[in-house]
């Protein structure tokens, strides 16, 4: 059980780093990192095609991440 959690929470951080680092960036520079979560927060800049999709699949993994994380800390 151990082993099949541990082969699935590594092929899930891989998966989770291949998703981040397909996304397209949302901000420029400082000024975008200041102002660039207030835009998200209140829906200015909603993602289409493929950035939702990549947004989408990237919460999954993370939640799939912290569910295994915790099952093999349960397991161990």
């Amino acid at each position: 059980m151990a082993g099949v959690a541990i082969t699935l929470l590594v092929i899930d951080a891989i998966a989770l780093i291949i998703l981040v680092l397909l996304q397209s960036g949302k901000s420029a520079g400082l000024s975008g990192a200041i102002s660039g979560g207030a835009e998200q927060l209140f829906g200015k800049q909603k993602a289409r095609g493929i950035d939702a999709v990549l947004h989408r699949a990237t919460v999954v993994a993370g939640a799939l991440l912290f569910v295994l994380t915790f099952l093999l800390g349960y397991v161990i």
